[in-house]
Protein backbone atom coordinates (compact mmCIF):
# COMPACT_ATOMS: atom_id res chain seq x y z
CA UNK A 1 0.00 0.00 0.00
CA UNK A 2 3.06 2.12 0.13
CA UNK A 3 5.04 3.94 -2.86
CA UNK A 4 8.55 2.78 -3.85
CA UNK A 5 10.68 4.70 -6.52
CA UNK A 6 14.20 3.99 -7.26
CA UNK A 7 16.36 5.53 -10.06
CA UNK A 8 20.41 5.15 -10.82
CA UNK A 9 21.69 6.96 -14.45
CA UNK A 10 23.19 10.15 -15.37
CA UNK A 11 20.92 12.47 -13.96
CA UNK A 12 20.62 13.85 -10.60
CA UNK A 13 18.54 11.40 -8.38
CA UNK A 14 16.57 13.71 -6.21
CA UNK A 15 14.44 15.71 -8.77
CA UNK A 16 13.44 12.66 -10.94
CA UNK A 17 12.71 10.73 -7.07
CA UNK A 18 10.65 13.45 -6.05
CA UNK A 19 8.49 13.54 -9.57
CA UNK A 20 7.99 10.09 -9.23
CA UNK A 21 7.25 10.17 -5.74
CA UNK A 22 4.17 12.56 -6.31
CA UNK A 23 2.62 10.15 -8.72
CA UNK A 24 2.48 7.15 -6.20
CA UNK A 25 0.87 9.61 -3.22
CA UNK A 26 -2.24 7.28 -3.79
CA UNK A 27 -0.51 4.19 -2.55
CA UNK A 28 -0.06 5.73 0.56
CA UNK A 29 1.01 9.47 1.57
CA UNK A 30 1.04 9.91 5.77
CA UNK A 31 4.57 10.46 5.52
CA UNK A 32 8.03 10.34 3.04
CA UNK A 33 10.97 10.30 2.84
CA UNK A 34 13.97 9.94 0.22
CA UNK A 35 18.14 8.89 0.40
CA UNK A 36 20.40 9.58 -1.87
CA UNK A 37 23.76 8.21 -2.61
CA UNK A 38 26.54 10.92 -2.77
CA UNK A 39 28.76 10.83 -6.00
CA UNK A 40 32.03 12.23 -4.48
CA UNK A 41 34.49 10.08 -2.08
CA UNK A 42 32.86 9.15 0.82
CA UNK A 43 29.90 8.42 -1.15
CA UNK A 44 27.88 8.99 1.95
CA UNK A 45 23.66 8.20 1.77
CA UNK A 46 22.15 11.10 2.72
CA UNK A 47 18.75 11.02 3.95
CA UNK A 48 15.44 13.09 4.28
CA UNK A 49 12.05 11.98 5.71
CA UNK A 50 9.49 13.04 7.97
CA UNK A 51 5.95 12.64 8.23
CA UNK A 52 4.71 14.62 5.69
CA UNK A 53 3.11 14.81 1.81
CA UNK A 54 5.52 14.77 -0.88
CA UNK A 55 4.80 17.96 -1.94
CA UNK A 56 5.95 19.14 1.97
CA UNK A 57 9.09 16.37 1.34
CA UNK A 58 10.24 18.42 -1.79
CA UNK A 59 9.73 21.95 -0.32
CA UNK A 60 11.74 21.46 2.61
CA UNK A 61 14.25 18.77 1.61
CA UNK A 62 17.99 19.85 1.35
CA UNK A 63 19.89 19.17 -2.28
CA UNK A 64 20.94 15.93 -1.97
CA UNK A 65 23.72 15.53 -4.61
CA UNK A 66 24.18 12.17 -6.73
CA UNK A 67 22.98 10.04 -9.33
CA UNK A 68 21.61 6.96 -7.60
CA UNK A 69 18.63 7.02 -4.70
CA UNK A 70 15.54 5.75 -3.45
CA UNK A 71 12.42 6.92 -2.15
CA UNK A 72 9.18 5.96 -0.27
CA UNK A 73 5.77 7.29 0.54
CA UNK A 74 4.02 5.65 3.26
CA UNK A 75 0.73 4.44 4.79
CA UNK A 76 1.04 2.94 8.44
CA UNK A 77 0.48 -0.41 9.15
CA UNK A 78 3.66 -1.18 12.09
CA UNK A 79 3.58 2.28 13.91
CA UNK A 80 1.81 5.73 13.57
CA UNK A 81 2.99 8.08 11.02
CA UNK A 82 6.36 9.83 12.83
CA UNK A 83 10.09 10.94 11.61
CA UNK A 84 11.15 7.97 13.22
CA UNK A 85 8.84 5.88 11.36
CA UNK A 86 9.16 6.84 7.85
CA UNK A 87 11.25 5.04 5.46
CA UNK A 88 13.87 5.19 4.39
CA UNK A 89 15.73 3.06 6.72
CA UNK A 90 19.24 3.03 7.76
CA UNK A 91 21.15 0.43 9.62
CA UNK A 92 23.65 1.26 12.59
CA UNK A 93 26.41 2.65 10.55
CA UNK A 94 24.53 4.24 7.84
CA UNK A 95 26.45 2.24 5.17
CA UNK A 96 22.43 0.64 3.91
CA UNK A 97 19.41 2.45 3.01
CA UNK A 98 16.17 0.38 2.52
CA UNK A 99 12.54 1.44 1.48
CA UNK A 100 9.85 -1.45 2.00
CA UNK A 101 6.40 -2.77 1.17
CA UNK A 102 4.91 -5.39 2.95
CA UNK A 103 4.61 -6.85 5.55
CA UNK A 104 7.46 -9.02 7.77
CA UNK A 105 5.20 -10.95 10.15
CA UNK A 106 8.09 -12.60 12.25
CA UNK A 107 9.86 -8.86 12.48
CA UNK A 108 9.53 -9.33 16.16
CA UNK A 109 11.47 -12.55 16.73
CA UNK A 110 14.21 -10.72 14.21
CA UNK A 111 14.15 -7.75 15.98
CA UNK A 112 14.92 -9.34 19.27
CA UNK A 113 17.87 -11.32 18.15
CA UNK A 114 19.05 -7.76 16.37
CA UNK A 115 19.54 -5.54 19.54
CA UNK A 116 20.55 -8.95 21.38
CA UNK A 117 23.52 -8.44 19.10
CA UNK A 118 23.98 -4.78 19.53
CA UNK A 119 22.04 -3.52 16.76
CA UNK A 120 20.27 -0.20 17.87
CA UNK A 121 16.26 -0.14 16.35
CA UNK A 122 15.07 2.94 16.66
CA UNK A 123 11.46 2.70 14.94
CA UNK A 124 8.32 0.94 15.54
CA UNK A 125 8.08 -0.44 11.85
CA UNK A 126 8.49 -4.24 10.86
CA UNK A 127 11.00 -2.72 8.03
CA UNK A 128 14.25 -1.49 10.47
CA UNK A 129 15.20 -5.10 11.05
CA UNK A 130 15.79 -5.40 6.93
CA UNK A 131 18.95 -3.15 7.20
CA UNK A 132 19.74 -4.20 10.17
CA UNK A 133 20.06 -8.22 8.32
CA UNK A 134 22.00 -6.86 5.05
CA UNK A 135 24.62 -5.14 7.73
CA UNK A 136 25.10 -7.94 9.88
CA UNK A 137 25.80 -10.52 6.63
CA UNK A 138 27.72 -7.77 4.48
CA UNK A 139 30.86 -8.79 3.53
CA UNK A 140 31.63 -6.84 0.62
CA UNK A 141 28.46 -8.54 -1.77
CA UNK A 142 25.48 -6.27 -1.73
CA UNK A 143 23.36 -9.32 -3.64
CA UNK A 144 24.62 -12.06 -1.41
CA UNK A 145 23.99 -9.84 1.81
CA UNK A 146 20.68 -9.35 0.64
CA UNK A 147 19.53 -12.78 -0.54
CA UNK A 148 20.98 -14.23 3.34
CA UNK A 149 19.06 -11.18 4.86
CA UNK A 150 15.59 -11.75 2.57
CA UNK A 151 16.08 -15.59 3.36
CA UNK A 152 15.02 -15.15 7.24
CA UNK A 153 11.94 -12.68 5.96
CA UNK A 154 8.81 -14.28 6.58
CA UNK A 155 6.06 -12.30 5.23
CA UNK A 156 5.57 -10.18 1.89
CA UNK A 157 8.34 -7.19 0.64
CA UNK A 158 9.25 -5.22 -1.98
CA UNK A 159 12.65 -3.84 -1.11
CA UNK A 160 15.46 -1.62 -2.78
CA UNK A 161 18.64 -0.96 -0.78
CA UNK A 162 21.09 1.80 -1.02
CA UNK A 163 24.64 0.81 -0.34
CA UNK A 164 27.04 3.52 0.26
CA UNK A 165 30.19 1.13 -0.83
CA UNK A 166 28.80 0.06 -4.32
CA UNK A 167 27.32 1.93 -6.85
CA UNK A 168 24.31 -0.07 -7.41
CA UNK A 169 20.60 -0.49 -6.33
CA UNK A 170 19.97 -4.38 -5.35
CA UNK A 171 15.97 -5.11 -4.87
CA UNK A 172 14.03 -8.48 -3.97
CA UNK A 173 10.37 -8.98 -4.69
CA UNK A 174 7.92 -11.25 -2.46
CA UNK A 175 4.44 -10.56 -2.57
CA UNK A 176 4.42 -7.27 -3.03
CA UNK A 177 4.72 -5.79 -6.90
CA UNK A 178 7.50 -4.14 -8.28
CA UNK A 179 8.52 -3.16 -11.71
CA UNK A 180 12.09 -2.00 -13.50
CA UNK A 181 11.93 0.86 -15.88
CA UNK A 182 14.37 0.69 -18.65
CA UNK A 183 16.15 3.73 -20.50
CA UNK A 184 19.44 4.34 -22.16
CA UNK A 185 21.86 5.22 -19.43
CA UNK A 186 19.42 4.89 -16.53
CA UNK A 187 17.13 2.69 -14.95
CA UNK A 188 14.51 3.35 -12.67
CA UNK A 189 12.50 1.41 -10.09
CA UNK A 190 8.38 1.75 -9.13
CA UNK A 191 5.99 -0.46 -7.11
CA UNK A 192 3.51 0.87 -9.91
CA UNK A 193 3.74 1.97 -13.35
CA UNK A 194 2.38 5.89 -13.16
CA UNK A 195 5.37 6.19 -10.84
CA UNK A 196 7.18 6.07 -14.13
CA UNK A 197 5.37 6.79 -17.26
CA UNK A 198 6.93 10.46 -18.02
CA UNK A 199 10.23 8.58 -18.21
CA UNK A 200 10.50 5.17 -20.07
CA UNK A 201 7.53 3.25 -21.43
CA UNK A 202 9.81 -0.01 -20.87
CA UNK A 203 9.15 -2.26 -18.18
CA UNK A 204 9.93 -5.57 -16.44
CA UNK A 205 7.53 -7.30 -13.92
CA UNK A 206 8.85 -9.02 -11.08
CA UNK A 207 7.80 -12.44 -9.87
CA UNK A 208 8.13 -13.37 -6.40
CA UNK A 209 11.48 -14.49 -5.33
CA UNK A 210 13.52 -12.83 -8.11
CA UNK A 211 16.67 -10.38 -6.64
CA UNK A 212 17.76 -8.03 -9.42
CA UNK A 213 20.74 -5.91 -9.23
CA UNK A 214 20.10 -2.58 -10.67
CA UNK A 215 23.13 -0.44 -12.66
CA UNK A 216 22.69 2.61 -14.75
CA UNK A 217 24.00 0.36 -17.89
CA UNK A 218 22.61 -3.45 -16.72
CA UNK A 219 19.73 -5.35 -14.74
CA UNK A 220 20.95 -9.14 -13.98
CA UNK A 221 18.40 -11.21 -11.94
CA UNK A 222 18.52 -14.39 -9.91
CA UNK A 223 15.76 -16.82 -8.74
CA UNK A 224 16.89 -19.21 -5.64
CA UNK A 225 20.63 -18.32 -6.94
CA UNK A 226 20.03 -18.96 -10.68
CA UNK A 227 20.43 -16.23 -13.36
CA UNK A 228 16.92 -15.72 -15.29
CA UNK A 229 15.54 -13.24 -17.79
CA UNK A 230 12.44 -11.36 -17.47
CA UNK A 231 10.98 -10.02 -20.68
CA UNK A 232 10.73 -5.92 -21.15
CA UNK A 233 7.40 -5.17 -21.85
CA UNK A 234 5.97 -1.80 -23.61
CA UNK A 235 3.48 -0.06 -21.27
CA UNK A 236 0.50 1.74 -23.20
CA UNK A 237 -0.40 4.60 -20.94
CA UNK A 238 -0.75 8.04 -21.76
CA UNK A 239 0.85 10.85 -19.59
CA UNK A 240 -2.46 12.94 -19.45
CA UNK A 241 -4.16 9.78 -17.93
CA UNK A 242 -1.88 11.03 -14.56
CA UNK A 243 -2.94 14.69 -14.86
CA UNK A 244 -6.44 16.52 -13.63
CA UNK A 245 -6.96 18.28 -16.85
CA UNK A 246 -8.22 21.32 -15.15
CA UNK A 247 -10.51 19.42 -12.90
CA UNK A 248 -10.30 20.26 -8.83
CA UNK A 249 -9.78 16.91 -7.57
CA UNK A 250 -8.89 13.47 -9.98
CA UNK A 251 -11.85 11.86 -8.09
CA UNK A 252 -14.48 14.57 -9.81
CA UNK A 253 -12.14 13.76 -13.30
CA UNK A 254 -12.36 9.93 -13.04
CA UNK A 255 -16.10 10.12 -12.64
CA UNK A 256 -16.74 12.33 -15.74
CA UNK A 257 -14.38 10.05 -17.75
CA UNK A 258 -17.04 7.45 -17.17
CA UNK A 259 -19.36 7.83 -20.35
CA UNK A 260 -16.00 7.31 -22.23
CA UNK A 261 -14.81 4.56 -20.03
CA UNK A 262 -18.00 2.53 -21.45
CA UNK A 263 -17.83 3.99 -24.49
CA UNK A 264 -14.10 2.00 -24.84
CA UNK A 265 -15.63 -0.95 -23.31
CA UNK A 266 -18.62 -1.43 -25.81
CA UNK A 267 -16.40 -0.68 -28.73
CA UNK A 268 -13.82 -2.74 -27.39
CA UNK A 269 -16.26 -5.65 -26.94
CA UNK A 270 -18.90 -4.89 -29.82
CA UNK A 271 -20.95 -7.29 -27.54
CA UNK A 272 -21.40 -9.69 -29.68
CA UNK A 273 -18.25 -10.36 -30.69
CA UNK A 274 -16.07 -13.74 -29.47
CA UNK A 275 -14.69 -12.66 -25.94
CA UNK A 276 -14.50 -14.28 -22.53
CA UNK A 277 -17.49 -15.65 -21.14
CA UNK A 278 -18.65 -18.06 -17.94
CA UNK A 279 -17.88 -21.68 -19.34
CA UNK A 280 -20.88 -23.39 -20.44
CA UNK A 281 -20.45 -26.36 -18.58
CA UNK A 282 -20.06 -24.57 -14.94
CA UNK A 283 -22.91 -25.67 -12.36
CA UNK A 284 -22.36 -22.64 -9.69
CA UNK A 285 -20.09 -19.76 -9.54
CA UNK A 286 -17.78 -17.75 -6.81
CA UNK A 287 -16.85 -14.40 -7.03
CA UNK A 288 -13.71 -13.76 -4.98
CA UNK A 289 -13.22 -9.72 -4.56
CA UNK A 290 -12.77 -6.55 -1.45
CA UNK A 291 -13.83 -3.31 -0.81
CA UNK A 292 -15.51 -1.22 -4.02
CA UNK A 293 -15.15 -4.29 -6.26
CA UNK A 294 -17.08 -6.90 -3.94
CA UNK A 295 -20.01 -4.54 -4.35
CA UNK A 296 -19.31 -4.89 -8.35
CA UNK A 297 -19.47 -9.04 -7.38
CA UNK A 298 -22.89 -8.72 -5.69
CA UNK A 299 -24.35 -7.00 -8.49
CA UNK A 300 -22.49 -9.64 -10.82
CA UNK A 301 -24.28 -12.00 -8.85
CA UNK A 302 -27.71 -10.71 -9.76
CA UNK A 303 -27.07 -10.35 -13.23
CA UNK A 304 -25.46 -14.36 -13.51
CA UNK A 305 -28.39 -15.58 -11.64
CA UNK A 306 -31.09 -13.91 -13.34
CA UNK A 307 -30.21 -14.45 -17.10
CA UNK A 308 -28.07 -17.68 -16.61
CA UNK A 309 -29.54 -19.68 -13.85
CA UNK A 310 -26.21 -20.23 -12.29
CA UNK A 311 -26.04 -20.45 -8.95
CA UNK A 312 -23.56 -17.75 -7.27
CA UNK A 313 -22.03 -17.17 -4.25
CA UNK A 314 -19.62 -13.27 -3.33
CA UNK A 315 -16.85 -13.85 -0.77
CA UNK A 316 -14.90 -11.25 0.62
CA UNK A 317 -10.95 -12.42 -0.56
CA UNK A 318 -9.86 -11.44 3.45
CA UNK A 319 -12.44 -14.50 4.64
CA UNK A 320 -11.61 -17.11 2.11
CA UNK A 321 -8.27 -17.03 3.58
CA UNK A 322 -9.35 -17.98 7.15
CA UNK A 323 -11.88 -20.24 6.41
CA UNK A 324 -12.44 -23.90 5.01
CA UNK A 325 -14.25 -23.15 1.97
CA UNK A 326 -15.63 -25.44 -1.47
CA UNK A 327 -15.30 -23.80 -4.34
CA UNK A 328 -16.55 -24.77 -7.94
CA UNK A 329 -14.05 -25.94 -10.59
CA UNK A 330 -14.17 -21.69 -12.11
CA UNK A 331 -14.23 -19.00 -9.95
CA UNK A 332 -14.04 -15.00 -10.84
CA UNK A 333 -11.46 -12.61 -9.13
CA UNK A 334 -12.02 -9.12 -8.64
CA UNK A 335 -9.42 -6.47 -8.41
CA UNK A 336 -9.18 -2.58 -9.96
CA UNK A 337 -5.21 -2.88 -8.98
CA UNK A 338 -4.45 -6.66 -9.47
CA UNK A 339 -2.53 -6.18 -6.80
CA UNK A 340 -4.97 -7.01 -3.64
CA UNK A 341 -3.13 -8.91 -1.05
CA UNK A 342 -6.14 -10.65 0.04
CA UNK A 343 -7.39 -11.39 -3.32
CA UNK A 344 -4.10 -12.86 -4.88
CA UNK A 345 -3.39 -14.88 -1.74
CA UNK A 346 -6.81 -16.32 -2.38
CA UNK A 347 -6.36 -16.94 -5.92
CA UNK A 348 -3.29 -19.01 -5.17
CA UNK A 349 -5.18 -21.67 -2.91
CA UNK A 350 -7.43 -21.95 -5.31
CA UNK A 351 -4.66 -22.15 -8.74
CA UNK A 352 -3.33 -25.10 -6.40
CA UNK A 353 -6.85 -26.97 -5.94
CA UNK A 354 -7.08 -26.94 -9.43
CA UNK A 355 -9.74 -23.73 -9.81
CA UNK A 356 -9.88 -22.27 -13.44
CA UNK A 357 -9.71 -18.57 -12.58
CA UNK A 358 -11.07 -15.83 -14.63
CA UNK A 359 -9.89 -11.93 -13.57
CA UNK A 360 -11.32 -9.06 -14.12
CA UNK A 361 -8.43 -5.75 -13.59
CA UNK A 362 -7.70 -2.57 -14.61
CA UNK A 363 -3.51 -3.23 -15.07
CA UNK A 364 -2.08 -5.33 -17.51
CA UNK A 365 0.92 -7.50 -16.44
CA UNK A 366 -0.41 -6.92 -12.90
CA UNK A 367 -0.22 -10.02 -10.25
CA UNK A 368 -3.46 -10.78 -10.61
CA UNK A 369 -3.33 -11.41 -14.61
CA UNK A 370 -0.26 -13.26 -14.52
CA UNK A 371 -1.97 -16.14 -12.12
CA UNK A 372 -5.23 -16.19 -13.57
CA UNK A 373 -6.14 -18.60 -16.64
CA UNK A 374 -8.09 -15.78 -18.36
CA UNK A 375 -8.16 -11.89 -17.73
CA UNK A 376 -10.83 -9.41 -18.49
CA UNK A 377 -8.77 -6.26 -18.66
CA UNK A 378 -11.58 -2.97 -18.05
CA UNK A 379 -10.96 0.08 -20.22
CA UNK A 380 -10.81 2.36 -16.98
CA UNK A 381 -7.39 3.50 -17.77
CA UNK A 382 -5.40 4.69 -14.72
CA UNK A 383 -7.26 5.62 -11.76
CA UNK A 384 -5.79 8.14 -9.67
CA UNK A 385 -7.96 9.35 -6.65
CA UNK A 386 -8.02 6.67 -3.80
CA UNK A 387 -11.68 5.97 -4.00
CA UNK A 388 -12.44 3.43 -7.23
CA UNK A 389 -15.49 5.09 -9.22
CA UNK A 390 -14.75 4.61 -12.98
CA UNK A 391 -13.19 1.61 -12.15
CA UNK A 392 -16.30 0.09 -10.47
CA UNK A 393 -18.15 0.76 -13.66
CA UNK A 394 -15.59 -0.56 -15.48
CA UNK A 395 -16.33 -3.24 -13.70
CA UNK A 396 -19.90 -3.73 -13.97
CA UNK A 397 -19.67 -3.36 -17.72
CA UNK A 398 -17.42 -6.38 -17.84
CA UNK A 399 -19.63 -8.20 -15.40
CA UNK A 400 -22.45 -7.36 -17.29
CA UNK A 401 -20.51 -8.16 -21.21
CA UNK A 402 -18.89 -11.52 -19.64
CA UNK A 403 -22.52 -12.83 -18.98
CA UNK A 404 -24.73 -11.75 -22.08
CA UNK A 405 -21.47 -13.54 -24.12
CA UNK A 406 -22.94 -16.62 -22.55
CA UNK A 407 -24.59 -18.99 -25.21
CA UNK A 408 -27.56 -19.29 -22.36
CA UNK A 409 -28.89 -15.88 -22.60
CA UNK A 410 -32.44 -15.81 -23.68
CA UNK A 411 -31.36 -13.99 -27.57
CA UNK A 412 -33.85 -11.52 -26.67
CA UNK A 413 -32.97 -9.90 -24.06
CA UNK A 414 -29.66 -9.81 -25.32
CA UNK A 415 -30.79 -7.76 -27.66
CA UNK A 416 -32.37 -5.59 -25.21
CA UNK A 417 -29.60 -5.29 -23.01
CA UNK A 418 -27.29 -4.40 -25.66
CA UNK A 419 -28.91 -1.44 -26.66
CA UNK A 420 -29.00 -0.32 -23.43
CA UNK A 421 -25.79 -0.26 -23.08
CA UNK A 422 -24.67 1.33 -25.89
CA UNK A 423 -27.18 4.10 -24.87
CA UNK A 424 -26.01 4.24 -21.44
CA UNK A 425 -22.63 6.67 -22.21
CA UNK A 426 -25.30 9.09 -23.26
CA UNK A 427 -27.71 8.90 -19.92
CA UNK A 428 -24.58 9.04 -18.08
CA UNK A 429 -24.17 12.31 -19.21
CA UNK A 430 -27.51 13.47 -18.62
CA UNK A 431 -27.37 12.45 -15.53
CA UNK A 432 -24.01 14.89 -14.74
CA UNK A 433 -27.46 17.23 -15.68
CA UNK A 434 -28.27 16.79 -11.79
CA UNK A 435 -24.81 17.71 -10.49
CA UNK A 436 -26.46 21.30 -9.00
CA UNK A 437 -29.87 19.41 -7.42
CA UNK A 438 -27.12 16.79 -6.00
CA UNK A 439 -24.74 19.96 -4.69
CA UNK A 440 -27.70 20.86 -2.85
CA UNK A 441 -28.68 17.60 -1.20
CA UNK A 442 -24.66 17.75 -0.34
CA UNK A 443 -25.25 20.60 1.86
CA UNK A 444 -27.83 19.05 3.64
CA UNK A 445 -26.03 15.80 4.33
CA UNK A 446 -22.58 18.11 5.74
CA UNK A 447 -24.72 19.00 8.43
CA UNK A 448 -25.86 15.56 9.41
CA UNK A 449 -23.28 12.93 11.23
CA UNK A 450 -25.07 9.66 10.31
CA UNK A 451 -26.68 8.51 6.99
CA UNK A 452 -28.16 5.48 5.91
CA UNK A 453 -28.58 3.92 2.62
CA UNK A 454 -31.37 1.79 1.32
CA UNK A 455 -31.99 -0.44 -1.38
CA UNK A 456 -33.60 -3.89 -2.51
CA UNK A 457 -32.43 -6.51 -5.50
CA UNK A 458 -29.51 -5.42 -7.71
CA UNK A 459 -29.43 -2.27 -5.70
CA UNK A 460 -28.78 -3.22 -2.23
CA UNK A 461 -25.38 -3.22 -3.40
CA UNK A 462 -25.43 0.12 -4.09
CA UNK A 463 -26.93 1.21 -1.22
CA UNK A 464 -23.31 -0.59 0.50
CA UNK A 465 -21.53 1.19 -2.40
CA UNK A 466 -23.04 4.59 -1.70
CA UNK A 467 -22.58 4.58 2.32
CA UNK A 468 -19.15 3.10 1.53
CA UNK A 469 -18.18 6.40 -0.37
CA UNK A 470 -19.72 8.54 2.07
CA UNK A 471 -17.45 7.50 5.04
CA UNK A 472 -14.15 6.92 2.49
CA UNK A 473 -14.09 10.48 1.22
CA UNK A 474 -16.44 12.61 3.37
CA UNK A 475 -16.05 11.19 7.08
CA UNK A 476 -19.77 10.96 7.71
CA UNK A 477 -20.66 7.65 9.51
CA UNK A 478 -23.13 5.73 7.03
CA UNK A 479 -24.51 2.55 6.81
CA UNK A 480 -25.80 0.48 3.52
CA UNK A 481 -28.78 -1.62 4.11
CA UNK A 482 -31.52 -3.83 2.30
CA UNK A 483 -34.63 -1.62 2.48
CA UNK A 484 -35.95 -5.08 4.09
CA UNK A 485 -33.66 -5.07 7.07
CA UNK A 486 -34.54 -2.02 8.31
CA UNK A 487 -37.22 -3.11 10.85
CA UNK A 488 -35.22 -5.94 12.21
CA UNK A 489 -33.28 -3.22 13.96
CA UNK A 490 -31.74 -0.16 11.80
CA UNK A 491 -35.21 1.56 12.65
CA UNK A 492 -33.85 2.18 16.09
CA UNK A 493 -31.81 4.16 15.02
CA UNK A 494 -33.93 6.54 13.43
CA UNK A 495 -35.18 10.01 14.05
CA UNK A 496 -36.53 13.58 12.92
CA UNK A 497 -34.02 15.20 10.17
CA UNK A 498 -31.51 12.02 9.82
CA UNK A 499 -31.33 11.21 6.54
CA UNK A 500 -31.92 8.51 4.37
CA UNK A 501 -31.09 7.52 1.14
CA UNK A 502 -33.31 5.42 -0.59
CA UNK A 503 -32.91 3.60 -4.12
CA UNK A 504 -36.49 3.32 -5.70
CA UNK A 505 -35.46 1.48 -9.05
CA UNK A 506 -38.71 0.49 -11.16
CA UNK A 507 -38.57 -3.47 -10.55
CA UNK A 508 -39.90 -6.11 -9.47
CA UNK A 509 -39.16 -4.34 -5.83
CA UNK A 510 -40.41 -1.23 -6.25
CA UNK A 511 -43.78 -1.38 -4.45
CA UNK A 512 -41.68 -3.24 -1.28
CA UNK A 513 -39.45 -0.16 -1.28
CA UNK A 514 -42.17 2.51 -0.76
CA UNK A 515 -43.32 0.52 1.76
CA UNK A 516 -39.58 0.89 3.33
CA UNK A 517 -39.58 4.31 2.69
CA UNK A 518 -43.14 4.78 4.52
CA UNK A 519 -41.50 3.55 7.34
CA UNK A 520 -38.71 5.75 7.54
CA UNK A 521 -41.13 8.41 7.01
CA UNK A 522 -43.04 7.51 10.04
CA UNK A 523 -39.93 7.89 12.27
CA UNK A 524 -39.43 11.56 11.01
CA UNK A 525 -36.50 10.69 8.72
CA UNK A 526 -35.41 13.13 5.95
CA UNK A 527 -35.83 11.11 2.76
CA UNK A 528 -33.62 11.64 -0.53
CA UNK A 529 -34.42 8.86 -3.12
CA UNK A 530 -32.85 7.90 -6.58
CA UNK A 531 -35.36 6.98 -8.87
CA UNK A 532 -36.87 6.65 -12.22
CA UNK A 533 -37.31 9.94 -14.31
CA UNK A 534 -40.55 8.08 -15.58
CA UNK A 535 -41.45 7.73 -12.10
CA UNK A 536 -44.88 10.03 -11.30
CA UNK A 537 -45.42 9.25 -7.86
CA UNK A 538 -42.08 8.77 -5.56
CA UNK A 539 -42.27 12.85 -4.74
CA UNK A 540 -45.66 12.19 -2.30
CA UNK A 541 -43.52 9.86 -0.31
CA UNK A 542 -39.95 11.74 0.13
CA UNK A 543 -38.59 14.81 0.63
CA UNK A 544 -36.24 14.92 -2.52
CA UNK A 545 -35.80 13.29 -5.32
CA UNK A 546 -33.36 12.67 -8.39
CA UNK A 547 -34.87 11.78 -11.23
CA UNK A 548 -32.16 9.31 -12.69
CA UNK A 549 -32.24 8.39 -16.68
CA UNK A 550 -34.76 5.51 -17.30
CA UNK A 551 -32.76 2.31 -18.51
CA UNK A 552 -33.43 -1.37 -17.84
CA UNK A 553 -33.73 -1.82 -14.18
CA UNK A 554 -30.70 -4.80 -14.62
CA UNK A 555 -28.74 -1.71 -15.64
CA UNK A 556 -29.92 0.94 -13.02
CA UNK A 557 -26.90 0.08 -10.67
CA UNK A 558 -24.57 1.91 -13.61
CA UNK A 559 -26.67 5.09 -12.85
CA UNK A 560 -27.60 5.26 -9.61
CA UNK A 561 -23.81 4.63 -8.42
CA UNK A 562 -22.76 7.56 -10.44
CA UNK A 563 -25.20 9.89 -8.76
CA UNK A 564 -24.26 8.34 -5.21
CA UNK A 565 -20.52 8.95 -6.42
CA UNK A 566 -21.19 12.79 -6.68
CA UNK A 567 -22.91 13.22 -3.71
CA UNK A 568 -20.13 11.74 -1.92
CA UNK A 569 -17.67 13.85 -3.99
CA UNK A 570 -19.77 17.29 -3.10
CA UNK A 571 -20.41 16.34 0.15
CA UNK A 572 -16.54 15.69 1.20
CA UNK A 573 -15.86 18.97 -1.22
CA UNK A 574 -18.36 21.34 1.57
CA UNK A 575 -16.55 19.46 4.37
CA UNK A 576 -12.95 20.83 3.10
CA UNK A 577 -11.38 16.46 3.44
CA UNK A 578 -8.59 15.89 1.45
CA UNK A 579 -10.53 14.25 -1.43
CA UNK A 580 -8.04 12.47 -3.55
CA UNK A 581 -5.90 11.03 -0.48
CA UNK A 582 -8.54 10.54 2.36
CA UNK A 583 -7.11 9.08 5.82
CA UNK A 584 -5.94 5.86 6.19
CA UNK A 585 -7.20 4.61 2.78
CA UNK A 586 -4.61 3.60 -0.01
CA UNK A 587 -5.45 2.82 -3.60
CA UNK A 588 -3.72 -0.55 -4.27
CA UNK A 589 -4.34 -2.86 -0.95
CA UNK A 590 -1.19 -4.98 -0.92
CA UNK A 591 -0.50 -6.12 2.63
CA UNK A 592 -3.59 -8.96 3.79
Amino acid sequence: MCGIVGYIGNRQAEPILMDCLSRLEYRGYDSSGIAVRENDHCNDINVYKNAVRVAELKEKSPHLNGTTGIAHTRWATHGPPSLLNAHPHLDCSGRFAVVHNGIITNYQELKQQLIAEGHDIISETDTEVIPHLIEKYYHGNLEKAVTQAIAVLKGSYAIVVLCKDEPKLVIAKMGSPMIIGISDCEKFIASDTPAIISYTDKVIYLEDGDVGVITENSVAITKNGEEIRREEKHVDMCKADIQKNGYAHYMIKEIHEQPRVIRDMIADNALLTTRLTISENVQSLSIIACGTSYHAGLIGEYVIEELLGIPTNVSFGSEVNHRRMIFPNEVIVITQSGETADVLTSMKTMQKAGVKLLAITNVPGSTASRISDRTIYTKAVLEVSAAATKSFIAQLISLYQLTLLHPFVDPKMREILAAELVSLPAKVEKLFDLEPQIMECAKYLNQCTDVYFIGRGINYPVALEGSLKLKEIAYVHAEGYAAGELKHGPLALLCAGVPVIAIAAQDSNYEAMLTSIKETNARGAFVIALADENDKTIEDSVDMVFKIPHTHYLLSPVLNTIALQLLAYYTAKLRGCPIDFPRNLAKSVTVE
